[in-house]
């Protein structure tokens, strides 16, 4: 008896998916300094594909690296959500290393000696955020005079560093940030308006200083230049405030020559 023929049907094993490898940029930790060495050096919030594109990275791991990023209080929220910005931990980690040993005695001396050439005291600010920082500052030994710890901060509205902050910004950047701040009236000089807060960063601007008319606290005026990195950028500001009393706005100005003689110095200390 013949048997039927069987048909055997053999099967068929699928490829496994190809992987998609991502390209080489470094290991997890070095992607995260690099982002958060982009945005700092930005000095603006950036979406997830800006960051995504100037890194060469996914977004699949641009996304993972801001979440993580985001927990741990390095990146912030931007206003509009879906933008990030340096966080508090970030912050903290640039104040804490600004003012580390060596390097901060040298700026604190440079910033004592201004104090003894103009016999007022003087402020180090930088930017923070949509605020003034106090990096470090000298007091100059007279009676009435005004105390803000290090580390203080203040707004940008209405102090002679926060406005040469905003004034060396690109203007479209320094004209939405000035549509965000809040234009607190401080004293009857402060600037409340958003369009003459953007009239004087221009006028600041062009005469590279800036100055408080009693505009932060009512009797005390004061003026600032910026301190310039290596590569011309705007870093930090020095400052020198006193009472009315002692100080007039002529007489503040005649101090510039000074603040700016110690502000280069400073580049080398940044």
């Amino acid at each position: 008896m013949t048997r039927p023929a069987r048909t055997v049907v053999s099967k068929v094993s699928k490829a496994p998916a190809p992987v998609v490898e991502e390209p080489a940029s470094g290991s997890s930790a070095e992607r995260s300094l690099r982002l958060l060495a982009l945005l700092a050096n930005e000095g603006r919030a950036l979406t997830l594909a800006d960051l995504a594109a100037q890194l060469s990275l996914p977004k699949g791991t641009a996304h993972r690296i801001c979440t993580q990023l985001l927990a741990t209080g390095f990146l912030a929220r931007d206003v509009d959500e879906r933008s990030f910005s340096v966080g508090p931990a970030l912050r903290q980690l640039a104040f804490d290393t600004l003012n580390h040993g060596v390097v901060r005695g040298l700026r604190h001396e440079v910033l004592s000696e201004l104090v003894r050439q103009v016999g007022e005291t003087c402020n180090f600010t930088t930017l923070d955020g949509a605020q003034v920082l106090y990096l470090d500052r000298v007091e100059a030994q007279w009676p009435l005079r005004l105390t803000l710890d290090v580390g203080s901060h203040v707004p940008l509205h209405c102090t002679a560093s926060g406005k040469l902050f905003l004034a060396q910004m690109v203007k479209k950047e320094r004209d939405a940030l000035i549509g965000q701040l809040t234009l607190t009236r401080m004293t009857a000089n402060t600037i409340t308006d958003a369009g003459k807060l953007r009239a004087e960063c221009e006028a600041i601007a062009k005469r590279g200083y800036s100055s408080d008319r009693e505009e932060f606290i009512a009797g005390l005026v004061a003026v600032a230049v910026p301190v310039l990195d290596a590569a011309g950028k705007v870093r930090a500001a020095i400052a020198v405030h006193a009472p009315t009393a002692r100080m007039t706005m002529e007489d503040a100005v005649k101090r510039i020559g000074g603040l700016r003689e110690a502000a280069s110095r400073m580049t080398g200390l940044l």
